[in-house]
């Protein structure tokens, strides 16, 4: 990957780690099926009545829109409903990036290279510390439907590499409008219609702000730029880019609310970033130390 995309990648990633104190915010005002809905919505419309349909076959962006809405988002808020921590929440999703690798070698025939798995088992080691070290609580119903959103992210992440839309803005806001119908029927048969119809009486500047910037800064321009990355680079090389969401999470929890970042946490941040680097650099590092020997 060129240094500018994964400058790009990182920017996302520190978005998205930031978007769960965001999320937060606006939990505090609104039910968060509501605020789901809330999200999806407003990054789909107006703008799906300005924008042309991408040339893309519906099929794909009606796929990874419903998946993207009800597969992903819909099952964390349901996972979280039942009892799933927030925190632990976010960190069991981000095993959608080992799954997006696999995947992709599995439906399109992508190399994992030797590098990629040496990073992929560094990272996945500060992520288990990251679980070991913080509230593992939760019932287990809700946390299998947390790794089902991660594999639900996966498929989103396999279906933008393989559809490779020649508009990818567009093929977001289109794929948000299918995402905003599932999560209402998802809502509607979880909740029933109360989180919708309270939602008027419930938005404070707060709640606006929230959906503001997860419909506009997360979702709009994190996945864009997410969704671009997957249709240039192949899989191995973006998705693990991910796993720096959790570190992201901790550092602007601690600025935010001021929630305390042990040396279990601090180490389990070490270690995503030693991974990430080698998946990265590795094989650059590799070449100039044969070129150096030769």
């Amino acid at each position: 990957m060129a240094i500018k995309h994964i400058l790009l990648g990182i920017l996302v990633t520190a978005i998205w780690g930031a978007n769960f104190s965001v999320i937060r915010l606006g939990l505090a005002d609104v039910d968060p099926f509501a605020l789901a809905c809330a999200r999806f919505a407003l990054s789909a419309f107006p703008l799906v009545l300005l924008v042309p349909r991408p040339s893309t076959r519906l099929r794909y962006v009606a796929g990874y829109g419903a998946l993207f809405g009800g597969g992903l988002w819909g099952l964390v808020n349901l996972g979280i409903h039942v009892g799933v921590p927030a925190g632990l929440a976010s960190l069991l999703l981000q095993l959608s990036a080992f799954f997006t690798i696999v995947l992709a070698s599995l439906v399109l025939g992508e190399r994992i290279g030797r590098q990629q798995w040496l990073g992929m088992a560094i990272a996945g080691a500060g992520l288990a510390i990251i679980l070991l070290a913080g509230d593992a609580g939760g019932s287990s119903w809700g946390m299998v439907l947390i790794l089902v959103a991660a594999f639900a992210w996966a498929v989103c992440n396999v279906i933008v590499r393989q559809a490779r839309p020649s508009d990818m803005f567009a093929f977001l806001v289109w794929a948000c409008a299918f995402a905003t119908l599932a999560l209402v029927v998802l809502t509607l048969c979880v909740k029933g219609l109360a989180p919708l119809a309270s939602l008027a009486t419930n938005l404070g500047p707060k709640a606006m702000f929230s959906i503001a910037f997860q419909a506009w800064v997360t979702t709009l321009f994190g996945y864009w730029v997410w969704n671009s990355l997957m249709k240039t680079y192949p899989v191995s090389q973006v998705a693990p880019l991910s796993l720096l969401v959790p570190v992201a999470g901790l550092f602007t929890s601690h600025l935010v609310y001021g929630e305390t970042i042990g040396g279990a946490k601090l180490l389990a941040a070490l270690c995503i970033l030693s991974g990430i680097a080698v998946m990265f650099f590795g094989a650059r590092l590799a070449f100039w130390r044969r070129a150096q020997a030769a």
